[in-house]
């Protein structure tokens, strides 16, 4: 914390802040003598030396950068949304007569920035008046508040501040300085005294040198500029005893806890003495003390768990007054009920017998209500199961019809203009209710209908019977139909069987004929190829040797021998071709039919 945030007052001296910025006075004056920003120092209160409240750490070389994601645009309206509601709780428009909306963190005006920073840098040191322009006034502020990303506030942006480029850095800047007027305000209402009392950081010197800085600069600055040392000091010497009284009593206790202290250090101090005299052996000393260490762990696994059964039995404690006073409420609210009706029943002049009877009367009856709403209880169980058996066997029931219909159309019995079927309709259809919730209303159902039993009810009161649920006389009509269809069937079956054996028998005779034909036609070829070698030879011989007339004669016959053969072979073959088409053809009949 590089600041402190004092309270605003009037000075009819025209005696202002000296933070950066003040007129009247040289720097250095103004910075080490009257400045209205408060300076780290090393605290020395107490017995030994701590860090005080207000030391900060060196800033670290280079521009450090922002690790807030001040781009984003969900972190900025955030951010934006609590300067807003903090300005609007600490009076920033009646303070600074300017409005300021929603859009107003979004795209400011420069005007608004100006407004804003200063109303901000005022809840942090009151007495500064800005004096220059804002691109001269802020960095210097900036510096002295130590604002770690002080180097990216540059004079050019300072000049724009509503830009997209720059806005952000801006809008950073004010909430960490909203951050700094919220802690000042913790510290000067003692919120922080318990979180460095736990961290073993005592503020109780800092805190009186601070209010002995803050009385003391107050009644300073409120000093004509021609005041001498001696005037100075007789404002200040109050201050200075007030401080040393403060002292003086916040080192009261520590001096009563050092007196008790050292009454406990004799006391120990003379034990030692004593023991030392005493000549005890170390060893029995150090076995002792050893017993006692275990003991000590013993005794505290003890008190632990004897702590944690008080925490139990302290919970169930509660828990039972709980429901005692719950109890002790119901008893008065019962007790109260019991009065009153016992006065309704003094104005009405009923006697106790009366009463009595009446009491057992109405347990008469609670228990035939009971007894009959068991009975009722278990008709409605059975009602039940019976329904979700009648619900499977309709279903069963539909699958069997589905079924039914299936195999009618294929067999061609369905529809009416089916081959099989000789104008007649063999379509099984279902015939249930789809009409109002009857179950519900009878047996007192609340909430949606039960469909499936209002399917199983003809009417309210009524079910279907076996012959209402199909449009069609199964046992009569259609079974009879279907038998006649059946004996058809078997008679065109029969039929059929018996003019397949039959082609069946011609198809093993046109086999056997082909059989035959087929050795014959490979006995003739077998007879063509040896013809064939010997008139090779033949034809070779005649190259040969010239023949006489005698010989070509007999070749002539020879040839016209063989031809007539030849031709006998070809009909043969011509038949046999013949005889297997006939054989197709009928193996074609036989097919179709």
């Amino acid at each position: 914390m590089s600041s402190v945030k004092r309270t605003s007052f009037q000075n009819s001296g025209g005696r202002k802040s000296y933070a950066p910025g003040g007129m009247g006075r040289s720097s250095a004056e103004g910075s080490e003598r009257r400045s209205s920003v408060y300076r780290s120092r090393t605290s020395t209160n107490g017995p030994m030396g701590h860090q005080s409240f207000f030391q900060q750490a060196p800033q670290p070389a280079g521009a450090p950068q922002d690790p807030r994601p001040l781009r984003d645009r969900s972190y900025q309206n955030k951010i934006g949304q609590e300067l807003l509601d903090y300005m609007a709780a600490n009076n920033f428009e009646m303070e600074m007569k300017h409005m300021l909306s929603q859009n107003t963190m979004r795209s400011p005006t420069q005007k608004d920035f100006n407004f804003m920073f200063q109303w901000l840098y005022h809840r942090i040191d009151p007495s500064y008046r800005f004096q220059k322009g804002i691109d001269q006034e802020v960095p210097p502020i900036l510096v002295q508040l130590r604002y770690p990303y002080q180097k990216m506030i540059t004079k050019s942006a300072l000049s724009a501040v509503g830009s997209q480029n720059s806005w952000h850095l801006f809008l950073g800047l004010l909430h960490w300085m909203m951050q700094l007027a919220q802690m000042l305000d913790g510290y000067a209402a003692n919120q922080y005294d318990d979180a460095c009392a736990e961290t073993g950081v005592d503020v109780s010197g800092d805190r009186i040198i601070f209010g002995f800085l803050s009385g003391a600069y107050r009644d300073w600055l409120s000093m004509d500029e021609d005041a001498g040392d001696d005037d100075q000091d007789r404002v200040l010497s109050p201050h200075v005893e007030a401080m040393a009284k403060e002292f003086d009593m916040s080192n009261s206790k520590y001096l009563d806890e050092m007196q008790i202290l050292e009454g406990e250090h004799q006391r120990l101090q003379k034990e030692i003495e004593m023991l030392e005299k005493s000549g005890s052996d170390v060893a029995t000393l150090d076995r002792n003390f050893k017993i006692m260490e275990e003991d000590k762990v013993k005794f505290e696994e003890f008190d632990n768990r004897m702590n944690q059964k008080s925490e139990k039995y302290e919970a169930r404690i509660q828990f039972l007054q709980e429901e005692l006073d719950k109890v002790m409420l119901e008893l008065k609210e019962a007790e109260e009920e019991r009065s009153n009706l016992q006065r309704a029943v003094d104005d009405q002049g009923i006697s106790m017998a009366d009463i009595d009877r009446m009491t057992s009367e109405r347990e008469r009856l609670q228990k035939g209500i009971e007894s009959t709403s068991q009975r009722l209880e278990e008709a409605k169980k059975k009602v039940t199961e019976k329904e979700g058996e009648a619900s499977r066997k309709l279903e069963e029931l539909e699958r069997m019809v589905d079924k039914y219909n299936s195999l009618g159309y294929q067999i061609g019995l369905i529809p009416s203009t089916a081959p099989n079927a000789k104008s007649k309709n063999y379509e099984l259809q279902v015939i249930v209710n789809e009409g109002p919730n009857f179950s519900s209303s009878q047996m007192g159902a609340s909430g949606g209908g039960n469909t499936d039993s209002d399917r199983l009810l003809a009417d309210p009161v009524t079910g279907y019977q076996p012959a209402h649920i199909l449009n069609l006389d199964l046992r009569g009509q259609v079974k009879a139909s279907f038998s006649s269809l059946r004996k058809e069937i078997s008679e065109r079956r029969t039929v059929a069987m018996d003019e397949m054996m039959k082609h069946h028998d011609l198809l093993d005779g046109i086999k056997e004929a082909i059989e035959d034909k087929r050795g014959e036609v490979e006995a003739l070829e077998h007879r063509v190829r040896a013809a064939e070698e010997e008139y090779e030879k033949t034809k070779e011989v005649r190259i040969l040797t010239p023949l006489s007339p005698k010989q070509i004669l007999r070749f002539i016959g020879h040839h016209n021998s063989k031809a007539s053969v030849r031709y006998s072979d070809r009909e043969d073959g011509e038949r046999v071709s013949k005889d297997a088409s006939r054989s197709h053809r009928i193996r074609s009949v036989d097919g179709t039919t």
